[in-house]
């Protein structure tokens, strides 16, 4: 059995001739033709070269790994208990789900209070305007993605730093203009955006106070890369100080490309160069220029580089750090990388558990930490809380989010067409019908009605599974987040097991046998 897709993809628009008969080894069909035409991933690469590496059309789609992982949540279910509650009195009228308390804070010294244990991790792309409205009405944190001032067309750079970059006020301005008390919005800088001094500018012109460094580029880990057509465009970029493969400013090259000739040119995010004493100093530099609240972003590297990143962390008295296990992600890597680069969530959260326990136990003065990577629904976002217990206190939800903005903002749209899908109808015909949380946010907005759908969807979504996680809570009769621990959750297979350390249903009755 092979955990690797095949070489036909929803992700690079390609299928196999005969996905019925493959060879499971390459991920090739078992019988390849002179006749195919050639739509798998080899065809396309014959036409389309390095291109064939990466997803398409990335502007309008998001995509994650297809890779069938030995072990995911699904692993797990959840515990349940008859007896007690903790967290609220015991009683039968006070006990019930929708009192359980997801409130938490953000920040080790500026506390900020956030009405679920939420992160809308890092994104720039999509609808991206509804992504960060939707965040500020649900009352949680959202972060503002990297290469940011690359997109935006107004930038006005001085001695190679960002002085105006009305792209980043927009997005910043997306959230503020629905806060209501809680939660923030969060700007993340990669290695060129500090070059560019992105953060510097966020925090001194547009007063954001919550900002993060990013150890990698594009989705994760490795460099990002976007295909220039263009010659004007790669001497723009080139002129910003990123680094154009091949050089623009190269007098062959430049000939070869009036005459049609040579390779597309590619823009390349640079790979961080940091160490503990850059990484602290620049904690510091940006605390000193405003910033209450300084977040670590990072992938599933290496262990020696998680726990080194932790240990930075702790030194510089970082806030919050953000642990992105592969399966997750939203597409701006190539293919393969997304599906065969990384330590999948499961291992990763619980690798990260033992890592922060021992420094627990050692002294350290823990930051407070997230997991991200392939969450969607309440119930795997209490399993990533239980796994994690007590030493990871936030779920980061990007792709489900995101599809709750692009699913509101489609439907709101139908329904200003009038042709709502038959479906939807049984809800009504109006959006008010449709969209049956603009009841709620009338609560907090007069204009509520006439919020973007979008917003309105990604509050809805995060409306739901915060539902969700309160049922859960109270089927453990736990009505405080500090409660769930890791006996909330039983490992269904010996690898689930193996991996987290947990007891089985089997460990637990002969606990129990033996208590007898």
């Amino acid at each position: 059995m092979s955990f690797s897709p095949l070489l036909g993809s929803a992700i690079s628009n390609t299928k196999l001739r005969n996905p019925e008969n493959v060879s499971e080894y390459s991920g090739m069909c078992a019988v390849c033709t002179s006749n195919c035409i050639g739509s798998c991933e080899i065809g396309l690469s014959a036409l389309r070269g390095s291109e064939g590496i990466y997803p398409f059309e990335t502007d309008i789609n998001q995509f994650a790994s297809e890779k069938k992982y030995p072990i995911d949540f699904s692993h797990f279910n959840i515990n349940g208990r008859v007896f007690g509650a903790l967290g609220c009195k015991a009683s039968a009228d006070e006990a019930t789900f929708p009192k359980a308390d997801i409130n938490t804070y953000f920040g080790r010294k500026n506390k900020i209070e956030i009405s679920a244990p939420f992160i809308l991790p890092a994104m720039a792309k999509l609808n991206w305007k509804d992504y960060f409205a939707g965040a500020a009405m649900a009352g949680v944190l959202a972060v503002i993605g990297e290469d940011v001032v690359a997109k935006d067309k107004n930038l006005v750079l001085e001695n190679g730093k960002v002085v105006y970059s009305p792209l980043i006020d927009e997005m910043v301005n997306s959230f503020r203009k629905y806060y209501r008390g809680l939660g923030d919005i969060i700007v993340q800088a990669n290695y060129d955006d500090e070059n560019l001094g992105v953060l510097d500018y966020a925090i001194t012109k547009l007063d954001v106070k919550s900002v993060e460094l990013k150890f990698g580029q594009a989705a994760k880990g490795i460099q990002g890369m976007n295909r220039i057509k263009d010659i004007n465009d790669a001497l723009k970029f080139k002129r910003m100080g990123y680094l154009l493969y091949p050089d623009p400013e190269d007098t062959e090259v430049s000939e070869n490309y009036l005459n049609g000739k040579g390779q597309v040119f590619e823009k390349i995010g640079k790979l961080p160069m940091w160490d503990e004493e850059i990484l602290v100093s620049r904690v510091n530099k940006l605390r000193e220029l405003g910033a209450e609240h300084v977040c670590f972003k990072t992938g599933p590297f290496d262990l020696k580089d998680l726990v080194r990143i932790l240990k930075i962390a702790i030194k510089a008295e970082v806030d919050i750090v953000t642990f992105d296990g592969a399966g997750g992600g939203t597409g701006n890597s190539p293919v393969k990388m997304m599906n065969e680069w990384g330590i999948p969530t499961v291992y990763l959260e619980s690798i990260l558990h033992d890592i922060l326990k021992r420094m627990d136990m050692r002294g350290y003065k823990l930051p407070q930490v997230v997991i991200a990577g392939g969450f969607a629904t309440e119930d795997q976002i209490f399993k990533g809380l239980s796994l994690g217990a007590p030493y990871i206190n936030f779920v980061a939800i990007g792709r489900a989010s995101m599809a709750a903005a692009m699913a509101g903002k489609k439907m709101d749209e139908l329904i200003k067409e009038g042709t709502i899908p038959k479906d939807y109808q049984r809800f009504g015909t109006s959006k008010e019908e449709i969209f049956s949380d603009i009841r709620e946010l009338k609560l907090y907005y007069e204009n509520a009605s006439d919020i973007s759908g979008g917003a309105i969807g990604v509050y809805s979504y995060i409306n739901r599974i915060s539902a969700g996680l309160k049922q859960l809570m109270a089927l453990n009769r736990k009505f405080k987040l500090k409660f769930i621990d890791r006996s909330d959750i039983v490992p269904l297979t010996d690898i689930a097991s193996q991996i987290t350390g947990l007891e089985t249903y089997e460990d637990m009755l002969v606990r129990e046998l033996n208590n007898l």
